[in-house]
């Protein structure tokens, strides 16, 4: 059953997290900067949230708050924001 949040599985997703918002940040389409621009502040502010609640030990709302980081890369992905071809790390 998968059905907690352990400190490996949070691993597991900031890694993947962090490295798709290194990919779309050096792969953003030239006229999308922008737009690139406003998803990566939104990101960036997820992803301090999701650490601030790590550092207090609530895992739940650590791994709410980067699920919420990583939607927004994936919205930049569909929206083809980001030239990006892995779809390991990216909803496309």
């Amino acid at each position: 059953m998968n059905n907690k949040i352990t400190k490996q599985k949070l691993e597991k997703y900031y890694n993947l997290s962090y490295k798709a918002l290194n990919i779309a940040k050096i792969s953003v389409v030239k006229n999308k900067m922008k737009e690139a621009k406003e998803i990566f502040e939104m990101v960036e502010a997820y992803l301090s949230d999701s650490n601030h609640f790590k550092k207090k030990g609530d895992y739940v709302l650590a791994y709410g708050a980067l699920n919420y980081a990583h939607g927004w890369i994936d919205a930049g992905a569909r929206l083809k924001i980001y030239k990006v071809k892995d779809k390991n790390l990216f909803a496309i």
